[in-house]
């Protein structure tokens, strides 16, 4: 009702403008003192205010005022997308952030979240398996710091000269790791850590260590 009523104000305003620009019109052409427009601060704003400030007085009760207009209608939000467990990709970084501890991978939650949700990777599944092989959990290995190598990945260039690849940047490093899990594993139908388990790891310990560390990620 606020805009209504503020729309009408507008209009009685307009209309009593009008008015007196017809009543300066009508002065001058029968006062033959053309162009018009000079004479236009004739318009007795005074009535204008005057008016205002009786439709005010009139709407007391609703306390209308024209220069606090507040809308009914708020700003159109952002589309909000999830991607994994009801959360959105920054929340799913976020998360991951928690668990990754301090060491050289700290804050790479949203990069990790990223390349598993584009490669079609559990990013709790991926985490766990970062802080169990790697031991990033508290301090990552010696492959990791050295030669960005994270969850053992073998390859050339050989880092220091050995079956481990080297990686050129701590990014690099996880995104092989992470594009590892996708190709080998995820893209064939072995999803869950328990179909991982017997392929990646020669550990009976190794499924139920897994499990754990997914378990701890999802409720921090």
């Amino acid at each position: 009702m606020k805009v209504f009523r503020i729309i009408t104000i507008f209009t009685i305003i307009i209309g009593i403008a009008m008015i007196s620009f017809g009543t300066v019109l009508e002065f001058n052409l029968k006062s033959d003192k053309l162009p018009f427009l000079k004479n236009i601060e004739k318009i007795d704003l005074k009535n204008v205010a005057a008016s205002i400030n009786e439709l005010e007085n009139d709407e007391s009760d609703t306390m209308v005022q024209l220069k606090e207009i507040e809308f009914d209608t708020a700003p159109a939000g952002v589309t909000r997308i999830e991607v994994y467990e009801g959360m959105t990709l920054e929340e799913l970084g976020d998360k991951l952030n928690r668990s990754l501890g301090k060491d050289i991978v700290a804050g790479k939650g949203y990069f990790i979240a990223n390349e598993c949700i584009n490669k079609g990777v559990d990013p709790y599944i991926a985490t766990a398996v970062l802080l169990l092989e790697t031991g990033c959990g508290s301090r990552c290995s010696s492959l990791a710091r050295n030669c960005n190598n994270f969850g053992g990945q073998k390859g050339s260039p050989g880092c220091n000269g050995g079956s481990y690849k080297a990686y050129n940047s701590m990014e690099e490093g996880l995104a092989g790791y992470i594009d590892n899990l996708a190709r080998n594993y995820f893209n064939r139908g072995l999803t869950t850590v328990e179909s991982i388990g017997p392929k990646y790891a020669e550990s009976d310990t190794w499924v139920s260590k897994i499990n754990a560390y997914v378990s701890k990620i999802r409720q921090r």
